[in-house]
């Protein structure tokens, strides 16, 4: 899937989000403090809002870019993106202040605004498949899965190039924005989805904006630059000893011997991935550790003593008809189990709770005349955020016409991209979006789980075998980033309506902010690419940035092609015996009581070390017991801080490939290769 799936949680507003007022009396309204006024929508998104956005956007495209290409495992930095949103603005209006200038007060709106348009950004750096099924089609994953493979054609090859990824980027991104907006009501005011991201990153913002919450949001900043800094030269200390190829440094330190780090078992000091783990919830920590002892403590090595009999002993590391044949169909098998059981799971919840809608509306509550304050103050509340979720409509035309419309340029642009994707074929996938991007929408309001991955995977198989193996490998990426890009998008929106509701943003602002952030990363993300694609060795089996996703999807779709008559020996039974793992786990994790269930892994986490390796997984796990003694010592302090030292570990080491990448494009190399191996005496 790509990203860390955030356990689904039920979480309630535990603080008035406004004072009691009438909405009549100006001069009530006018004691107010600042933060109550609500702005209009279109003061909401104010320019130095757009520029925070910009800066931010880049930044987090760059982490997620670098997450995407090493381990493909992405966090979420919503919170990140609030917190120095939040930090950036203040910083700029308190110095104008001092300056003696006029300034716009800084209200939660602007800051959600904010927050919108960076996840928007930087969300295309994941849905835009430059760590998987656009880097799939480039020649060097081609060549890695063999020439001589079947179903692996020279045919089937387009290199990233700046100019066609963000065309492409640009005619699929926003389709999913105009998709679902009239169904916003729907979905917020009448089925009441918690969307439990989207209500917590609300909850976060409110929180700012008040005289205790500014004062805890300026201590998280603080911490968030000490650890940025500490990752920073942290990262620069250690580019010093990294030499010259992928052999040497820290991140080759066998910290656990010689004999593991042959295994992949060590720790290499990554901030990034420490940081990973502090945010991560512990079972997917613990569930990434578990695969990679199951993986390469177990299966590899007793795989590797068949050598000869399962697969030809002679073949190199990265041949598919060996040892790397299973680690990446092993991995693909995990990875569909687990998508294809919450795919299912959440259409058939999603059908359960539409068919409650009706019953539940008849079974509304019956208020007496006389409530008790609090009850009062609370609908008092809850009916200002329906008025100015309400109040700014998006007219269901101008959706309409905007889906339409883009979907034509669509269907014309991407067959000249991707010939072998036909315009009838691509007509016919614009079709069915919706009702994918409805479901997909639906099941992250109730469950937080985006499965855009797997509805593009599920597109990816059925327009390979339709087109066939002229041209069907290209024409299932293409069509997998069309569907992905839509659900993905569709359902981000909701979410961010969510947030806009409980933090009084109009509902317009949002939408508009949705489509500003999207634009910036149909630019942002190609270019924050093209760094990476320049800079360093993209793809590569020995190279820090493997891309690991990129053999996975550009398999799926030979595999939708030709079937499993190519694996190696007994690959397809340990294929089976793994996807049906993954269903019996997600199964177990239904019926068993939350008080077993937690301690359950998350088979999905457990398919990335199969095939990347078990170095991440350790230091995830170190990110995960520092989290767990720190919460034993003071939960508090470890609430309140976990989340912002995280995230200044990953931005510090992400900001560090800037200057790396600048390095590495000058040819200038690290003078010192420091390399561990055995004594001469062993």
């Amino acid at each position: 899937m790509g990203t860390v799936e955030k356990a689904a949680a039920s979480v309630e507003i535990s603080e008035p989000l406004l004072q009691q007022v009438d909405d009549d009396d100006d001069s009530k309204n006018k004691d107010l403090p600042d933060e109550e006024f609500i702005p209009d929508w279109k003061h909401q998104i104010t320019f130095r809002g757009l520029l925070v956005s910009a800066l931010l956007g880049v930044l987090f495209c760059i982490i997620t870019h670098k997450l995407n290409l090493t381990v493909g495992i992405i966090p979420s930095l919503n919170v990140a993106a609030g917190l120095l949103g939040f930090f950036f603005v203040k910083s700029w209006t308190a110095l104008l202040s001092k300056l003696g200038l006029s300034v716009h007060p800084f209200t939660r709106q602007e800051n959600t605004v904010i927050q919108t348009c960076v996840v928007a950004c930087y969300g295309l750096a994941f849905s835009g498949g430059f760590g998987s099924y656009m880097l799939s089609m480039d020649e060097k994953t081609y060549k890695l899965i063999g020439e001589d493979y079947p179903g692996n054609r020279a045919e089937d090859v387009k290199n990233p190039g700046l100019l066609w990824m963000m065309g492409f980027t640009f005619v699929v991104s926003f389709l999913g924005l105009f998709s679902l907006v009239p169904l916003r009501k729907v979905m917020v005011l009448d089925y009441k989805l918690t969307y439990p991201s989207g209500t917590a990153t609300a909850m976060l913002i409110n929180s700012f904006h008040t005289s205790s919450g500014a004062e805890l949001a300026s201590k998280q900043v603080s911490c968030l630059g000490k650890y940025l800094s500490i990752s920073f030269f942290w990262s620069c200390f250690k580019w010093f000893f990294s030499g010259v190829g992928d052999s040497c440094g820290f991140d080759n330190f066998p910290s656990l011997g010689l004999a593991l780090y042959k295994n992949t078992f060590y720790f290499d000091f990554s901030p990034t991935y420490i940081g990973c783990g502090l945010i991560c919830p512990h079972i997917v920590n613990c569930s990434v550790l578990l695969g990679a002892i199951i993986s390469w403590g177990f299966l590899w090595p007793f795989v590797s003593r068949h050598a000869g009999d399962w697969y030809p002993a002679d073949l190199g590391a990265n041949d598919f008809k060996g040892l790397y044949g299973y680690k990446v169909f092993v991995a693909i098998s995990l990875i569909l189990g687990d998508g294809l059981y919450n795919l299912i799971k959440i259409i058939a919840i999603t059908f359960k709770e539409t068919c409650k809608i009706s019953t539940r509306q008849k079974d509304l509550p019956i208020f007496k005349e006389v409530l008790d304050s609090e009850t009062s103050k609370r609908l008092l509340e809850e009916k200002k955020r329906d008025e100015v979720f309400l109040k700014d409509r998006i007219p269901f035309w101008f959706a309409a016409s905007g889906y339409v419309g883009l979907a034509a340029i669509s269907t014309a642009t991407i067959p000249i991209i991707f010939p072998p994707l036909k315009w009838y074929l691509v007509l016919c996938s614009y079709i069915i979006a919706p009702a994918l991007a409805f479901c997909n929408s639906y099941g992250t309001g109730l469950t937080d789980w985006n499965l855009a991955s797997t509805y593009g995977k599920i597109g990816l198989f059925i327009f390979a075998s339709l087109v066939g193996s002229n041209g069907g490998v290209i024409a299932g990426l293409a069509a997998c980033g069309v569907m992905m890009s839509i659900v993905s998008t569709a359902a981000d929106l909701m979410q961010d309506f969510k947030t806009g509701y409980l933090t009084l943003s109009s509902a317009r602002s949002m939408f508009v902010s949705q489509l500003v952030g999207t634009a910036m990363g149909c630019v942002i993300a190609p270019l924050t690419f093209w760094l990476f694609w320049r800079a360093f060795d993209i793809g590569s089996p020995d190279s820090p940035y493997k891309a690991p996703y990129a053999i996975i999807y550009r398999e799926m779709a030979i595999l939708g092609i030709q079937g499993f008559s190519e694996l190696p020996k007994h690959c397809l039974e340990l294929c089976l015996f793994f996807f049906a793992v993954a269903v019996a786990v997600n199964f177990l994790r239904d019926v068993t009581p939350k008080r077993v269930s937690q301690f359950i892994p998350i088979p999905m986490a457990m398919a990335v070390p199969f095939y990347i390796g078990a170095y991440f997984a350790i230091d995830m796990f170190v990110g995960t017991v520092i989290l767990f003694v720190w919460e034993r010592l003071n939960r508090k302090d470890a609430e309140d801080y976990a989340g912002a030292v995280a995230s200044g570990l990953i931005c510090g080491d992400g900001i560090w490939t800037i200057p790396s990448a600048v390095l590495s494009i000058f040819r200038i190399n690290p003078p010192i290769c420091m390399y561990f191996g055995p004594s001469s005496s062993s």
